[in-house]
């Protein structure tokens, strides 16, 4: 078995050096630089909603999301998630809609910056509690950029709550 040998100095660099294996048992390094993201500091989260939010007919309304399952870089606070990474996100999020719509439909929304950036919808044959949702990959500047869920229906109405309802969560896919 081989050994990976890293040396470093008060200037905050490394270097890793590979002894030569012969076979198969070897490690090729690009030659790059910039930022190497291993999965035990990839950021990611998962909030869902504990209370309803009242949807009014015909407005973009925010979701609210108050119960954190777990957002390993602190990066939501009041339902916006503002990442601190540079790099593309996978966002996802489902709101359920309890009760009943107008024509039994609802638009999620993936709202970045304060506007629309991604739109899902869902439909359903009966008017009982559809679920809205909405997915994407979203790229995100790290220091400004932040993102929201929203949603749309024809009819007043309120979001669902609980983990498996009404839910917003992401992780970063790669770094920029």
């Amino acid at each position: 078995m081989a050994s990976i040998n890293i040396a470093g100095d008060t200037s905050g660099s490394i270097s890793l050096t590979v002894p030569s294996v012969a076979g198969t048992n070897t490690v090729t390094i690009p030659a790059n630089s910039g930022v190497v993201m291993v999965s035990g500091n990839m950021p990611a989260f998962s909030y869902y909603a504990s209370s309803g939010t009242s949807i009014s007919a015909g407005t973009y309304t925010k979701i609210l999301f108050q119960t954190q399952e777990f957002d390993t870089a602190s990066a939501v606070s009041s339902s916006k998630f503002t990442p601190q990474v540079a790099g593309y996100y996978l966002i996802n999020a489902s709101v359920n809609l309890t009760g009943s719509t107008t024509a039994g439909y609802g638009t999620a929304n993936i709202y970045k910056n304060g506007s629309i950036y991604k739109q899902g919808s869902t439909y359903s044959s009966t008017t009982s509690s559809p679920a809205a949702s909405v997915n994407s990959i979203v790229y995100c500047n790290g220091s400004t950029d932040y993102i929201e869920i929203y949603v749309v229906t024809p009819g007043s109405i309120t979001s669902g709550t609980g983990q498996a309802y009404t839910w917003f969560n992401g992780s970063l896919l790669r770094a920029a």
